[in-house]
């Protein structure tokens, strides 16, 4: 019986002393980050009626020094919207973009920056990294918004939502350049 037991917490000590030799990777420079509409839509508690519509998945580089678009983004040229894994939204029910019924679930977003507007892109593929896989043929549906430049600069890529009499806009910001998309609830 002691030997058992002998056996036994060596082989507890060895997996402790093996769990410890685990490497982790260093914090992302662009962190992930979530934004919900309505936006405190995860917080709310049970029972409360403001679950979410949307929920949008990105990573957030920052500007640091660095001219943003028509340099590091060049113009014209489809963006991922932010860094690191292609930009995922999900809609929790169907919605409306530029005229056309969107199903509810998941759905990468990316966009073609331009000066004076962008072509924001829905498109059925998802969990892909940048966007050097993007595949025009899967796109759902392409809006053009025009660019709001900004006064202040927005150090890191951000997300929100603003809400509107029919839905909402998501907002798009980073350097100083900002562009909202109309999304309509159904």
């Amino acid at each position: 019986m002691k030997r058992l037991s002998l056996v036994l917490c060596s082989a507890l000590f060895a997996l402790s002393v093996h769990a410890q030799d685990v490497k982790f990777s260093a914090p992302d420079a662009s962190p992930a980050d979530i934004v919900y509409y309505p936006l405190n839509a995860a917080k709310v508690k049970a029972g409360d009626n403001s679950s979410p519509v949307i929920k949008v998945v990105y990573s957030r580089p920052a500007k640091k020094g660095r001219e943003i678009f028509g340099a590091l983004e060049p113009f014209g040229k489809v963006y991922r919207l932010g860094a690191n894994e292609s930009t995922e939204i999900r809609f929790f029910k169907p919605v409306m973009i530029g005229k056309k019924e969107i199903k509810a679930g998941a759905y990468s977003l990316f966009a073609i920056p331009n000066k004076d507007n962008w072509t924001i892109i829905l498109n059925k593929q998802t969990d892909r990294w940048g966007a050097y896989t993007y595949d025009a043929s899967k796109d759902e549906v392409r809006v053009d918004v025009p660019v709001k430049p900004l006064e202040n600069v927005v150090e890191n890529f951000s997300i929100t939502f603003v809400p509107q009499a029919d839905g909402a806009n998501l907002v798009i910001g980073w350097d100083k350049t900002s562009v909202q998309l109309p999304i309509q609830f159904k």
